[in-house]
């Protein structure tokens, strides 16, 4: 069946005109036949909608299972059931007004969508921030008050989808294999007198719609095919805690429970101010697995809103959870993201959350979601895990974020590594908790992104960067590596968030250089690029890496030492953790060199003999292959 585009993305259209009320927008605009769970939630939006007294249908194999009424007169929500329905157009009745609604033929079964996995190497970015399409448009029309200002840190500077698809050859280059985008929904807030935009896109205010100033949703699709025709993956970033201020939600709300807390829109005066009602969240994430944590505490984690601006959803609502499961399941079907990256997870209703992943994964088996998780100890991270022993009830999230690493990590690039705690004991002491995980295979790593320092923060400290660099892309985890450290980017937060989300060199018209180019780069933004280069591809396919079996040893003269190991082969990640030359001693890893007498390093292709000790520079990193 010849695919739908998304120039007919409202596909609903009217064909009764005389109808007593009026339907604004019915979400989603279209759906797919064949789903394994066949009921649909349509949201019909339209002043007075509710007082529709019968919706009908006579398409083969619906039914209306259930018509629900909000507090608000202006939504209605409908159940279909589709279990027999087959592609095609149906008719819908609002009592005397008819409605087209399509149902598409899905172009692969749900078994069939493979989403991301530690043999999968995420590069991360801003779409405002990354490159900039030739067609793009300084200004579009609807949207709230806005400015493209490249100089201010905090505003929007212009990127979008196809300034990113006119890059790919540049991913494939580096070796990436799968691209993580903050989030391209629209976000319609306007900016306000201190400077701040909505760029990052955590405040969504169309749920079904790319943000214009992104391009659209066709841009959206034909990115994600352009990418997959080169072998690169998409994973969507979405965010179920909250919505933007915009949302037309907010305004009307559809019940009174739509919103935590949200006694504080009803005194808000349509304006994102806060006022003594106003209840933001802690930020502190404890309480949603302490076993001793007060209903205060636990209130105002989960309860409380991000910002004044992000609004927080209610998931314990069953009707706004079935809203967002659905909105997910479009954009898989829609565009063919190949995982979902899931913005504050822990601040949303946990059992909420969980039907939501156990649905997904009864529809895709082998997709993946990567649930944002920030806490930095290894237990509280593993609690999330699906299958875990640790919680009482089951996540089913495949995926969470190592927050340990990223800490550990922080703090060991600035130290000597010790014979106890400092430097890269941090990491080994980190990865011996790995027994909580239900899958230490499954765990997404990294070393710096959008919200936090850069790994570089304000200096070029290379070997440090080498290092955690030979460490993400070796152990037993799925590495998300943040865009332009392969070319030697810093900054750190400490002013602004902007200072770490700086425009890619040469995405912007106007730039004096472009970073895509070898000639574009410093002499020492070159080495590192090959040398992170190199390192990606021997990854690529890598099935040591992927598969393999994880040894470390306890850092030994300053020396930490990873081997995997699958089927014969052995990769040996060799790190010296101190600012002074050291010898590492071969007979202490017999077990995993075993009678090899020589290894080619990856990273330089230089042979070592491993019938002696090994001689290492300060601050030296070595992946030995054999």
């Amino acid at each position: 069946m010849k695919r739908i585009l998304f120039l007919t993305f409202l596909t609903w259209q009217f064909i009764g005109m005389n109808a007593a009320v009026k339907i604004d927008k019915i979400e989603p605009a279209d759906w797919y036949a064949g789903m394994k769970n066949p009921t649909l939630q349509l949201m019909v939006y339209g002043k007075d909608i509710a007082a529709v007294k019968e919706v009908t249908t006579d398409y083969d194999g619906v039914r209306v299972d259930s018509v629900v009424r909000l507090d608000s007169p202006n939504y209605l929500l409908v159940y279909l059931n589709l279990s027999a329905a087959r592609p095609g157009t149906m008719t819908l009745r609002f009592d005397k007004q008819k409605v087209s609604y399509v149902l598409k033929q899905r172009e692969k079964a749900g078994e069939e969508r493979i989403g991301f996995s530690n043999a999968d190497v995420l590069y991360m970015l801003m779409p405002d921030r990354f490159a900039q399409g030739a067609h793009h448009q300084q200004q579009i029309k609807g949207m709230n008050r806005y400015q493209e200002d490249r100089n201010a840190p905090s505003l929007r500077h212009g990127g979008d989808l196809e300034g990113i698809r006119e890059h790919l050859d540049y991913f494939k280059e580096l070796g990436v294999t799968a691209l993580w985008f903050t989030p391209v929904l629209e976000n319609n807030s306007p900016d306000n007198e201190q400077g701040y935009s909505t760029y990052h896109g955590y405040a969504t205010t169309d749920y079904y719609r790319v943000d214009p100033r992104f391009g659209t949703n066709d841009d959206y699709r034909r990115l994600a095919d352009e990418a997959h025709a080169k072998g690169l993956k998409i994973v969507m970033d979405m965010i179920f805690n909250h919505c933007g201020f915009e949302h037309p939600w907010v305004t009307d709300m559809p019940s009174k429970d739509w919103f935590n807390t949200p006694e504080w829109l009803k005194e808000s005066n349509g304006t994102s101010q806060p006022t003594k009602s106003f209840l933001q969240t802690s930020y502190k994430l404890t309480p949603v697995k302490d076993p001793y944590a007060s209903k205060i505490d636990l209130h105002e984690t989960v309860d409380g809103w991000f910002v004044p601006t992000m609004p927080d959803l209610n998931q314990r609502n069953p009707h706004v959870m079935t809203y967002l499961i659905q909105n997910s399941i479009w954009w898989i079907e829609t565009v063919g993201i190949d995982g979902i990256r899931m913005d504050t997870y822990p601040y949303a209703d946990a059992k909420g959350m969980a039907r939501w992943m156990k649905t997904l994964d009864e529809e895709y088996p082998h997709f993946n979601t990567v649930g944002e998780t920030w806490v930095t100890e290894p237990a509280y991270t593993a609690a999330w895990q699906k299958d875990s022993k640790l919680s009482e009830e089951n996540s089913y999230l495949k995926t969470v974020m190592d927050f340990s690493f990223f800490d550990k990590l922080s703090q060991a690039k600035k130290e000597e590594t010790d014979a106890w705690w400092q430097g890269l004991n941090r990491i080994y002491n980190s990865f011996v908790y790995d027994y909580l995980y239900p899958n230490p295979s499954s765990v997404m790593a990294f070393i710096d992104n959008h919200d936090t320092d850069r790994f570089l923060e304000n200096g070029c400290d290379t070997l440090a960067l080498k290092q955690a660099l030979a460490l993400l892309m070796t152990v037993n985890r799925i590495p998300q590596l943040y865009y332009g450290t392969e070319i030697l980017m810093n900054g750190t937060k400490e002013v602004t968030d902007g200072h770490v989300r700086k425009d890619f060199p040469g995405g912007f018209p106007g730039d004096t250089r472009n970073a895509f180019t070898q000639e574009g780069l410093s002499k020492a933004e070159q080495q590192m690029f090959r040398w992170t280069s190199r390192l990606l591809h021997w990854r690529q396919g890598n099935e040591v890496i992927s598969k393999g079996r994880q040894i470390q040893f306890i850092p030994y003269n300053g020396i930490y030492v990873i081997a995997r190991q699958y089927q014969g082969h052995t990769a040996l990640t060799i790190l010296n953790g101190t600012s002074q030359a050291a010898t590492m001693q071969v007979k202490r890893y017999a077990e995993v060199i075993g009678g090899v007498k020589r290894a080619k390093d990856i990273l330089t292709g230089r042979y070592y003999d491993l019938s002696s000790d090994l001689s290492l520079r300060p601050r030296q990193s070595l992946i030995l292959d054999f």
